[in-house]
């Protein structure tokens, strides 16, 4: 439907790569409506070249800035001040309704059921549940809408400092007035709660429809290494390995592509080894990539006891394409 949009926002080239995935991974599930996002003059031209690949509709913004740094220093966050911006996406009125999702967030299933609900439809967040999550949130755009929200941030402010805390203070009745307005979590399964809920992820997480890479490092921050299909680092310490293995998967496969064609990337092989592929601007060496050996087989509880462990065999058993396997089957 034309007058009906994803949409996102991305500050800089680093928030880029993060709308990018997203947007593919809209692609990827077929969804039929518009992909919009807004981007600060801060984005280069290159990557503004890649986005018109993926995006139907890429609209420069100014910068909104909270510049709060008390309520920002209180969540040890200060660059979330600039996620204000995001109030721009109520100025898109050549859409009726449009779905806001972060840009550290990632698509697992068909989402466009999400347009048949109404503004502010929003999912709780892990971390207070009577305040909503604005990674992602269904509204309508509305020129009225946008100047009550820039006028209560200036009066008010933000209780974080962020777009978050002046949302959830101007759609103050959603933890109350109408549980239609609440989404299920599976629509923004935020990354953090994996962890601190281990149990419901076990039962519900494969309904999944969204994760949001929620925190300081995102998927971006890694270094992968297409060769072993693995990530460097501790992963597991903030993320559910498959999730992260989807994200860099996409971003392997169908972006650095794209970076490749529009001169932001040179010299990339898909299926060969690159070291340092977060970098997308820097020059990525490339070796060739040899097959592993089969794994041992083991049982599916000590497989899961050694996950719950963080010792994930990417090599074998736990590769992406098992891990993607497994989604599919989950989400059919």
């Amino acid at each position: 439907m034309a007058d009906e949009a994803f949409v996102t926002l991305a500050t800089n080239d680093t928030y880029v790569k993060g709308a990018l995935v997203l947007g593919s991974s809209l692609r990827k599930h077929h969804t039929t409506r518009k992909l919009c996002v807004l981007i600060t003059p801060q984005v280069s031209g290159n990557m503004r070249k890649v986005l018109d690949k993926v995006f139907d509709d890429v609209r420069v913004v100014d910068v909104l800035d909270s510049e709060d740094s008390a309520r920002l220093a209180l969540m040890e966050r200060p660059e979330l001040g600039i996620t204000l911006t995001k109030l721009h996406c109520w100025t898109l009125t050549e859409y009726t309704k449009c779905v806001f999702m972060d840009a550290d967030t990632l698509v697992l299933a068909n989402i466009d059921d999400l347009f048949k609900r109404e503004e502010l439809s929003a999912a709780p967040d892990p971390g207070w549940p009577d305040c909503f999550n604005s990674g992602v949130f269904v509204y309508k755009p509305s020129i009225v809408t946008y100047n009550d929200l820039l006028d209560l941030a200036k009066q008010k402010g933000s209780f974080d400092g962020g777009d978050q805390g002046l949302l959830n203070a101007f759609f103050c009745s959603w933890p109350t007035a109408d549980i239609h307005k609440h989404l299920p979590f599976v629509y923004n399964l935020s990354s953090v709660s994996i962890y601190s809920y281990v149990p419901a992820f076990k039962a519900f997480g494969g309904n999944a429809k969204v994760v949001h890479f929620l925190g300081k490092k995102k998927p971006w921050n890694y270094t992968y290494d297409i060769k072993t299909q693995t990530v460097k680092g501790e992963a597991q310490d903030q993320f559910h390995p498959e999730f992260l293995q989807l994200w860099w998967h996409i971003y392997t496969s169908r972006i650095l592509p794209l970076l490749t064609e529009c001169g932001v990337v040179k010299d990339v092989a898909v299926g060969l080894k690159a070291e340092a592929v977060t970098e997308a601007v820097s020059q990525i060496s490339i070796v060739a990539a040899a097959a592993p050996p089969p794994p041992p087989q083991i049982s599916s509880e000590e497989r899961r006891e050694r996950w719950e462990q963080g010792q994930v065999d990417y090599m074998g058993a736990d590769s992406y394409e098992n891990i993607k396997k497994k989604l599919d089957s989950y989400l059919q």
